[in-house]
This record gives structure tokens, sequence and C-alpha cells, in this order.
């Protein structure tokens, strides 16, 4: 039985007269001149190209943007008739990345969090928690392990606590980029539903926008650096050719459009080329066996001890070949990530065997990465996190990207492999194909989440190394820097290197000309395993 998740609440109001925002350190602002005005009750979809702002905007409306010495505002921005920022409990903020929504160790208390500081009585508090979890479908208990949970079990946790909040004002930031498909409707439904049942505003953000659009009332365009471009009916983007076009060309994801830039898959790997990364029977675990981990858990028997680790995934074997991509498909929460990050040397294989080729180790004696120090790990391996705040460590975007090249070592000899010089021409090439020579000098943690995405990728695209392993590469992408991304990729693997890529991405399986590995569900009581036998795969293995 579905518990009922909201009584009504009272539906925000927002009004925008020539608004403007520029962040500390920018030449242009990152919205200007927004004038629209959003009834009680409304449910908006906001679109536009990657770093138009939308994210900007929603921070705005949730009241968390202070303009200071730093930060320059102009006009009005406005919710229920007052200034949006300092107000407390009307707006819910699911942000792009729900890494920084955690706050609490357990599920429950997570989803609790944002009610029980807006004072909401304790005995409505936990059917709120019960009810929100239910709807998102976060099947967990309570005392769950935030940290235990995936990038997109994550989205739901952070999706959860807003909707226990019961706001007036919904703001959720592409809430199912991180999902698997099913996923993705899932959630949709639960916020459909949760909006139907409150009678909320809602503002959602979306680049794939097929699954959203004919729900909502309104879809709003942002054009960079400027403010509403068109106010349009859903339906529009279905039945009006010219403004299909028009946003095409602007690098928004129109629904059913047949794009100009779409590209015949690659061929793949031959089977005669060379092994560059193998596994056989590998398990990996969130828990490294000799506790080199992120969190650890206490033993039942007796509190002071550890109990042992178990595996999340089993039984994988994989052999990765030179100028092959593999995508590692999956449900949220089956371990895809552990994977990636065990393949990456940077978790400590639960079991099994995981060796680097004498191509791809050089001179190192040991074959698993594992071992091996960050400097020759950079020029091997290079490794895109989901949440890619979590590899950045320079305060601009230049310096970022020379990061890479200049702690990079010839894999034979262990001497720089790039010269200043060869290093900066890598970097002002990576800016340029990426779309962000214009935040060359910006801080890294103030770019947009398909900025952050990018830059993430050309992080490890500029030491050069030989296998690429990336997860969710194309997300935050609108159309034309997912191409730019997708073809910077393929010119890599026609290069030699090879990839594996942890996606939920079709169309990027398919421009990569990749195979696939689908990690299964089990029955419950089962140890985990990768699908065998895996008939997509060249190598008939697990992955």
């Amino acid at each position: 039985m579905t518990t009922q998740l909201s009584a009504r609440v009272i539906p925000a109001r927002v009004h925008a007269r020539d608004w403007s925002w520029r962040h500390a350190g920018r030449e242009l602002p990152a919205v200007h001149g927004l004038n629209v005005e959003i009834e009680p009750g409304q449910k908006v979809l906001l679109i536009g190209p990657s770093g138009a702002g939308k994210s900007t905007l929603l921070h705005a409306m949730a009241g968390v943007l202070h303009p200071d010495e730093d930060n320059a505002s102009t006009g009005s921005l406005e919710i229920n008739g007052i200034p949006a920022y300092g107000q407390r409990g009307v707006a819910g903020l699911m942000q792009q990345d729900p890494e920084t929504q955690v706050i609490l160790s357990r599920v429950g208390d997570d989803v609790a969090f944002g009610a029980e500081n807006l004072a909401v009585p304790r005995e409505e508090i936990w059917p709120r928690v019960s009810a929100a979890l239910e709807a998102v479908g976060l099947d967990v208990s309570l005392d769950h392990s935030t940290a235990r949970l995936s990038g997109g079990q994550k989205q739901r946790l952070a999706l959860a606590g807003i909707l226990a909040m019961r706001p007036g004002l919904l703001l959720l930031d592409e809430p199912t980029a991180n999902l698997d498909p099913d996923g993705v409707l899932e959630v949709r439904d639960a916020v459909l539903a949760s909006i139907a049942d409150s009678g909320a505003t809602a503002i959602v953000v979306e680049h794939r926008i097929a699954e959203w659009a004919r729900h909502m009332d309104r879809v709003l365009v942002l054009q960079p650096h400027g403010g509403i471009s068109h106010d349009v009916h859903p339906e529009r983007l279905w039945s009006d050719a010219d403004l299909r076009c028009e946003l095409a060309a602007a690098g928004v994801w129109v629904p059913d459009f047949e794009y100009d830039d779409a590209r015949s898959p690659l061929v793949g790997a031959a089977e005669d080329s060379r092994v560059m990364l193998s596994a056989r029977e590998l398990a990996v675990s969130k828990e490294a066996p000799h506790r080199r981990t992120f969190w650890r858990r206490r033993s039942r028997e007796e509190g002071s001890r550890k109990s042992a680790p178990s595996p999340v995934l089993a039984g994988i074997d994989l052999e990765l070949r030179e100028g092959e991509a593999v995508s590692v498909i999956g449900k949220n929460g089956a371990g895809k990530s552990t994977l990636l990050l065990t393949l990456a040397g940077l978790l400590e294989k639960h079991g099994g065997e995981l060796e680097a080729s004498t191509e791809l180790r050089g001179h190192l004696e040991n074959s698993d990465p594992f071992s091996w120090r960050a400097p020759e790990l950079v020029t091997r391996v290079g490794t895109v996190f989901q949440e890619p705040e979590h590899q950045f460590v320079t305060p601009s975007v230049r310096e970022e990207l020379a990061f890479g090249p200049r702690h990079a070592v010839h894999p034979e000899t262990g001497q720089p492999l790039f010269t200043e010089e060869e290093a900066q021409e890598r970097v002002n090439q990576l800016l340029a194909r990426l779309h962000l020579s214009h935040l060359a000098d910006a801080n890294p943690f103030t770019l947009s989440g398909g900025e952050k995405r990018r830059l993430s990728v050309a992080t490890v695209l500029a030491a050069g190394p030989r296998v690429l392993l990336l997860d969710e590469p194309t997300f935050g992408q609108d159309a034309n820097t997912w191409a730019e991304l997708v073809a910077l990729l393929r010119e890599q693997l026609a290069a030699g290197t090879s990839l594996v890529a942890v996606t939920h991405d079709d169309a990027f399986t398919r421009a990569l000309g990749a195979t696939t590995f689908r990690v299964g569900e089990q029955p419950t009581g089962e140890r985990p395993t990768g699908e065998q036998p895996n008939e997509e795969h060249p190598s008939g293995g697990a992955l």
C-alpha cells in the first residue's frame, strides 16, 4: 500500500524583473535581464545549452545566492513578493551533484534532516521520511549507510529529503541524470505524483527533455549570459519546426530530432590487438580487504573488531584491448562505479586477479595498478570520477588542465613526459575543443555541472594515458558539447587508447562502437556477479 506523501502546501509565486547575476571573477553575467513570472502551482521545464545559467537561476530562487562585493546582482528576484535571498523553508533545491547534499551517515536521518530544521513535529517527520523513500524508489532500511549508496541512489536520497520538507517551490536540477532508464521513469513519476499531491510550484532543469516536457505546463529556454529566449507550451517542442531547428542548433536535446552531426559507430578493436588490462575471477568491494577504505563497519560479535567486507561484484573476467571501448551498464547500486575504481587501481581488489600488460606497465615490476604511485598511474590509467569535484586540485581551469602533464612521466624511462611548452599546447587545444577557453581563469568549482564534467574528462586526457576509465562522461552535456566530447574520445580510440565507461547513455555507446557489459541483478542471498556469459563482449567474459 502506498503511503500518502504529503498534504497540500502553499504554492509559491516566482517573479523576476530585469534580474542579473554575475559570479565573482567572471566578466560575463551568468544570467542577464531575466523577466519572468511563474504562477503558483505551475510546472515549468527550464532548458538551455550547457553553461546557460540554469543552475545559477535555481540557486537564486532557492535563496542561497548572496549579492556582495564579489558577486554582482541587479534587478529583483522575488518569491511570494519577498526577495528570494534568505527565505527559509519556502523552496526545496535538489542540486546537480547529489553528493553535496548528503549530510548524515544514515539514510533515514538524512531524509529527515530538512524537515527537522524546519521544526516539523517529530510525530510527522518519520511518516514523511518513509513516504518519501517509497515515492522515489530507494528501497533500503532507514539505518542504511549513506556512504554505501551509489551515485544514482544518492540522487534518489536527495530528492526524498526535498519531498519530506514539503516546500511550496520545488527546484530540481537534473534529478534523473545519473539514473538507469527504469529509474528515470520511476523518479519522474514520483516527482509528478508529489506535485499533484502537494500542489507545489515546480521548476525542473533537464538536458534530456523528452521524458519531462509533455508533463509540464510551460517550457522556458534560457540563453547563455542572457534571459529567457522562449516561453512556450511543451507541445511546440514537437510541432514547431522552426523552433525545433533553432533549439537544436543551440545544443538543446530536442525530442525526436535528427541531428546532423550523428556519427556512424566506430569499428571495435581487432581480435589480435594487444591486451592492455586483464581480470580473472575479479571480485570488488566498496570496503578494501585490508581496510584501505572510505568507511568501516563494526562487527556484531565485537564492537572493537571490524567485520570482513563482502564483495559487491565477483567472478568478473575481462580482457581490455588496445583501441577498444566497453560500456558498463546496469541498475543503480549494482556496483558499476566500484568496478571502475578497482580497474583504475584506486580501490584494492577483493579477490581474483587484475593485471596490466607489459605494454601498459612499462618498466614497473608489479602488474597490479593498485600498487602504482600517482605519477606512474597518470600516464597509464586516467580515471574520471562520477563526481567531477573529487578530482579538482588547483584554483583555475587552466592550471587544472596543466596539472596532469606537468606530473606525467614516461612509462619506460620515468622522465618527464612533456616540456612546459608541450603541456601548455595540450592545455590550449583541450580548452578550445571542449568549449572552455572563456573559463580558463575561472575556479573549477564555480563552473556549471556540464562544464565541470568536460573539465574532468579534459584533465585526464591532458596527461595522455593509455587506458581511460570514465564514470558517466556525458553527464550534463547539451547536444553540441556531447558531440565534441564524443569526437575527442573517438580520436583517442583510433590512436590506440582503451576505454571503459560506466554510462546510461545508449547514444554514447553506439557512437564509440563500444561493446557492453551489463551488471546483472541477483536473487536475494546469491553472490553478486557480472552476467556470464556475456555475448555482447567479444572476449566472452563478464566485462
